[in-house]
Order: structure tokens, then C-alpha cells, then sequence
């Protein structure tokens, strides 16, 4: 599918998830520190990341090549717990099993091809995708600040607490 209809379509699924959700509190309160715990992933890794002017090595990319997709994966499956519906978790692997692979496949052939020599070196130490518990690879990036704004990660971070509070919402329906 279409990198560029991922947002759209995220969007969409968000509403699914909306109308299908049975929330109530314990599968909430679980859900939602699940989904922040991976909102806690793609900040740490926002503060790592130089789109198109340097390979990220540190931090989370010394754990894993794709943290903002496993912190993004991780909300979703928080977000799927807190809905307490089998239809939304269908709904959600649906939408990341159509978009995801082919996305962490086309960013790794355009890193590999900007940034071959540190990129080689890289992902022959750090997986893929699922984390590794020690950190390995070069480790030279460093986490700033300013990278998570310039990332715009403040719009994720956002998300984080309006599906909360849609989720509560939608509970007292």
C-alpha cells in the first residue's frame, strides 16, 4: 500500500477504533501506560534523528534501526489493550501489517544508499526491528532536545492524552 496513505488511513483507523472500542477502566488504565511507554520510545528516539543528515546510531538505534516504528507499534497495541475490543485489534494489525513492512524496507534501502559504510557497519550489530537489550553498532548520535521539536514529536505526544480522553469518553457511552 501507499507509504503516503498511511496518515490518512491512520486517521481512519483511529475512527474505527473510536466506534468499535468496549473501553473500561483496568484495560484502559493498562492500555494507555502501554501506549505512552512507546510515546517514551519515539521521543527518546525524535532526540536521535537527523532526517537526510546523519545515520542515528545512539540511544534507541543502538537498540534497534526502527524505534519510532516500534515506540508507534507499541502505542498501537496500548491503544488496542485500552479498547478492549477484538474488532479494533484487527483493525490495527490490519492497518500496521499494510503499511509497516513495506515502510521499514523502503527507509532501510534509502539509508543504506545515503549512508552505506556507517549503515553497514550498524545493522550488522542492531536489529532490525525487535529491540536487543544491550545497546551495539556505533552509538554516535547523541539525544537533543531540539531534534524532538524539529521532529514535530509534539504531535504524537498530543495523541497520547486525546485518546485517553476519547477513550474515557467513548467508556461512558
Amino acid at each position: 500500500m501507499p507509504s503516503r496513505l498511511r496518515v490518512p488511513l491512520g486517521y481512519a483507523a483511529g475512527l474505527v477504533v473510536l466506534v468499535l472500542a468496549r473501553p473500561s477502566p483496568l484495560p484502559l488504565a493498562v492500555g494507555l501506560a502501554v501506549a505512552a511507554a512507546g510515546e517514551a520510545v519515539r521521543i527518546w528516539a525524535s532526540g536521535h534523528i537527523e532526517k537526510t543528515r546523519s545515520l542515528a546510531t545512539g540511544g534507541p538505534y543502538a537498540h534497534s534501526r526502527n524505534p519510532l516504528y516500534f515506540g508507534s507499534i507499541t502505542m498501537a497495541l496500548g491503544v488496542a489493550i485500552a479498547s478492549a475490543s477484538p474488532w479494533v485489534i484487527l483493525a490495527l494489525v490490519v492497518y500496521l501489517v499494510a503499511f509497516y513492512p513495506s515502510a521499514i524496507r523502503s527507509e532501510a534501502a534509502y539509508v543504506s544508499g545515503r549512508f552505506p559504510q556507517e549503515y553497514e557497519q550498524w545493522s550488522h550489530a542492531v536489529p532490525l526491528f525487535v529491540p536487543r537489550l544491550t545497546p551495539a553498532g556505533p552509538r554516535r548520535s547523541r539525544f537533543e532536545w531540539r531534534r524532538v521539536a524539529m521532529n514535530k514529536e509534539w504531535r504524537t505526544a498530543l495523541a497520547v492524552p486525546a485518546v485517553a480522553l476519547l477513550l474515557f469518553l467513548r467508556s461512558l457511552l
